[in-house]
């Protein structure tokens, strides 16, 4: 038994995960490592070989890192339960005219679970992922905060992490920056990790078409959702679409309407199959509303808290001020925020560190 403990590392093959588990490896811990196979593209169609976490090639990578290094690696099937709660979760939102974050569902309800299961049947203390952000302990509570590299940040994907997975996690790249992962990769001796391209599409939709995906698997999609109408803002209709589900909060492109000026998604009504076309200034707005709440820095939220909300993964974030709304946190912007989409994530931050994180529920 290692004298610096045991951790079990998430290791998808890709260059991050890999890095940290042979990072933890040289610097004395005990290791294991261990992919997670989520999702079987072939069973339900698309243009694209499995990807990421998914791809049998990655797996072979982990696993060949992990037997060169000496340490032991597994590889578990949580397909059932990731598509139980992620998946579904997915179609479900689409169908309810929001915009889901299936990444967060899935660290949320599913990853961190699975990890800490197995974690605790190997007697490992610790479990470690490559996510670019960091976790320390403070006043009893253990507090995520941002990567220093900003270009890589995943502070926003964890939010929904609670204490006991907190208090279990490693987050070992969250003090690097990407370009010392590249190279650390290269004196491990895997320059081909260092040139590895990075997937950012979602795991079990790697040709990136969530509307092919919606049609595969909702059952008679086309044929319920057929005669949607464009309206603008006040009810008068300017055409016809190819159903609610396939449009997001802000989209712009391939709306396939012409209407002489561009045109923006700015709200949907999955009851009356309707998609709300306006102007760009239509998508500022200056109040929402967050449920399901997850607090990381304290254990509640102070009326009148301030803090930056990012409101999506590349948002920079705008200024606000909380309240509490019953279970959930009301959110005013001190200048409009544009593109609320119910369904994404809104994320509290103070400074560099989470103070918690939601679902967005409606603008206000």
């Amino acid at each position: 038994m290692s004298k610096k403990g045991k951790v079990l590392v998430a290791m998808s093959g890709g260059i991050d995960s890999t890095v940290v588990a042979l990072m933890l490896h040289e610097q004395g811990y005990e290791v294991i490592g261990i992919t997670m196979k989520t999702w079987d593209y072939a069973t339900a169609g698309g243009s694209k070989k499995e990807t990421g976490c998914c791809n049998l090639d990655s797996f072979n990578d982990a696993r060949a890192a992990a037997v060169h290094h000496g340490f032991p690696h597994y590889i578990i099937d949580i397909r059932e339960e990731f598509g139980d709660a992620v998946i579904e979760n997915f179609i479900e939102e689409y169908m309810a005219g929001r915009t889901p974050n299936p990444c967060v569902m899935c660290n949320t309800h599913i990853k961190w679970r699975a990890l800490l299961k197995r974690a605790n049947a190997l007697d490992c203390e610790f479990i470690a992922t490559g996510h670019y952000a960091n976790i320390r302990e403070e006043n009893n509570r253990f507090i995520i905060s941002k990567g220093i590299d900003e270009t890589k940040d995943q502070s926003y994907v964890l939010w929904g992490l609670q204490q006991d997975l907190l208090s279990r996690t490693m987050l070992p790249l969250g003090s690097y920056r990407k370009t010392a992962i590249r190279q650390m990769a290269i004196d491990f001796g895997y320059p081909e990790l260092a040139k590895k391209s990075e997937s950012y599409e979602i795991c079990f939709v790697p040709d990136n078409d969530y509307r092919g995906f919606l049609k595969r698997n909702v059952e008679g999609i086309d044929e319920k959702l057929k005669g949607g109408l464009f309206v603008d803002k006040h009810g008068k209709i300017l055409g016809k679409h190819s159903g609610y589900p396939f449009y997001t909060i802000g989209q712009r492109k391939g709306l396939e309407i012409t209407l002489g000026k561009p045109a923006f998604v700015t709200a949907i009504d999955p009851l009356t199959n309707t998609v709300v076309l306006g102007d760009e200034d239509d998508l500022l707005k200056n109040e929402m509303q967050v449920g399901q709440v997850n607090m990381i820095k304290y254990d509640h939220i102070e009326d009148g808290k301030e803090s930056i909300v990012k409101i999506r993964y590349k948002d920079s974030g705008n200024q606000a001020t909380l309240f509490n709304e019953g279970k959930n946190i009301g959110v005013h912007f001190y200048d409009n925020a544009k593109g609320i989409a119910p369904g994404q994530s809104a994320v509290f931050y103070e400074g560099n560190d989470v103070i918690g994180g939601g679902i967005i529920q409606r603008e206000k």
